[in-house]
C-alpha cells in the first residue's frame, strides 16, 4: 500500500502499527528545518510546489520504489508553506521483511524525491529575506 500526502500544516505523524506479523523492519525518516542553510542561519524553510503535479510525482515515485525494493508499504508525508526550525518537513515510513531492503529503499527514496518531485524550498534569514535553497541531491 501506498500513502502520499502534501500538507500545509504540522505533520501529524503515521501511527505505529504492531499488527504486521510478515515485516521485520519498519523504517521511519523525519526530516527536519535545521539552524543553518548553506552556512547561514535561518528561521525557516518554506517550500512551494507545482500543484498537482508534486503529488502525482511523489505518488509514481513511491510506485517505482515499491517496484524496485522488495518492500511492503510505504507511507510519505511532505510539508509545503513555512516550516520553523526544528519542524518536520518530510515524514517517511517503508515496511519491509528485513531490514537492508528497508534502508536501501528509504535512502533511494529519499534521493529520488529531492531530484524528481516538484517542491522546492526558499530558506528565511532571520532578517526575513528569502533565499533559494539549493538541495544537495548526493546526500
Amino acid at each position: 500500500m501506498i500513502k502520499i500526502e502534501i500538507v500545509n500544516e504540522p505533520i501529524t505523524f503515521f501511527h505505529n502499527d504492531d499488527t504486521r506479523q510478515q515485516d521485520g523492519a519498519e523504517l521511519v525518516f523525519n526530516g527536519r528545518v535545521r539552524a543553518t542553510e548553506d552556512g547561514e542561519k535561518i528561521i525557516a524553510l518554506e517550500y512551494e510546489q507545482y500543484e498537482g503535479m508534486a503529488k502525482m510525482e511523489l505518488t509514481q515515485l513511491a510506485k517505482d520504489t515499491c517496484k524496485k525494493y522488495p518492500i511492503h508499504d510505504l507511507y510519505c508525508k511532505h510539508r509545503i508553506g513555512k516550516v520553523d526550525v526544528g519542524e518536520t518537513s518530510l515524514h517517511v515510513v517503508i515496511w519491509s521483511k528485513h531490514r537492508q531492503e528497508g534502508i536501501d529503499a528509504m535512502s533511494w527514496f529519499i534521493v529520488e524525491l529531492k531530484k524528481r518531485v516538484p517542491i522546492w524550498k526558499w530558506a528565511i534569514l532571520e532578517d526575513g529575506t528569502r533565499i533559494q535553497s539549493e538541495c544537495d541531491h548526493e546526500h
